[in-house]
């Protein structure tokens, strides 16, 4: 094995950069775990291709074609939903909750928020239906956490409704529904990668909504999280969660 790997020095330099940054994106940064785990799996991928025999390669070379098949089946219309229908009207605008530092938002709820934001301000009639419970290290619920932040951005407490018991997007979604008569216009903003799987949850619970994107402002942590949203896809349809 020694021997094989000495011959090709290239290949094992590609292997050694591509767990170098798989340890980068898991141990320097915050979030990027999908980041991680593609450059370990493709570090890993490059040393079986030149340890394993023959029928072994064969066989991994079926293996990830189909993966592969499977992840673009799934991140096609992740990514057709990523832009949403922000210029329709809607009575009620769902805005998902994410996770709060303390009583701050994180990235991910500003960046919510921000496309919440620009929506209210366009369709001045439409109410937020904020949602989102008190997790760990959360010292306020992330419904509590969003109003605070959008009263401050002067959107009138008039508008904002709090669902505060949510812990995951379906219950999100449920609780968030029961407060919403069942002829209104609903909206959903969440995440742009988000969004498909959101849509696909609400109609499994008989509601038709349109998506609203919160556009993440980190370009590399977009694509981590679009890759990892294929994923979810995938365990979404065979699961249901």
């Amino acid at each position: 094995m020694k021997e094989k790997l000495l011959t090709r020095p290239g290949w094992l330099a590609a292997a050694g950069v591509c767990f170098a940054l798989a340890a980068f994106f898991r141990f320097a940064l915050v979030g990027y775990g999908t980041m991680a785990l593609l450059f370990f799996g493709l570090g890993a991928v490059i040393l079986l291709y030149f340890l394993t025999p023959k029928w072994f390669r064969v066989a991994l070379t079926i293996v990830l074609a189909a993966g592969t098949l499977l992840f673009c089946a799934a991140e096609i219309p992740v990514i057709r939903a990523s832009s949403g229908e922000p210029e329709r009207e809607a009575d009620y605008l769902i805005v998902l909750g994410a996770g709060v530092n303390g009583s701050k938002p994180s990235l991910s709820m500003l960046d919510r928020l921000t496309g919440a934001l620009a929506y209210l301000e366009a369709h001045p009639a439409c109410v937020a239906v904020l949602t989102g419970g008190k997790g760990r290290g959360e010292d306020l619920s992330e419904a509590e956490a969003m109003a605070r932040w959008l009263l401050d951005k002067g959107v009138p407490e008039s508008r904002l409704l709090l669902e505060e018991r949510a812990t995951n997007t379906a219950e999100n979604l449920r609780f968030s529904f029961a407060l919403i008569p069942e002829d209104a216009r609903v909206a959903v903003c969440s995440s742009e990668y988000h969004l498909c799987r959101a849509e696909y949850m609400a109609r499994s619970m008989g509601r038709e909504v349109f998506g609203v994107p919160g556009t993440t402002r980190l370009s590399l942590l977009r694509i981590n999280y679009f890759i990892r949203e294929a994923l979810g896809m995938v365990h979404y349809t065979l699961f249901g969660v």
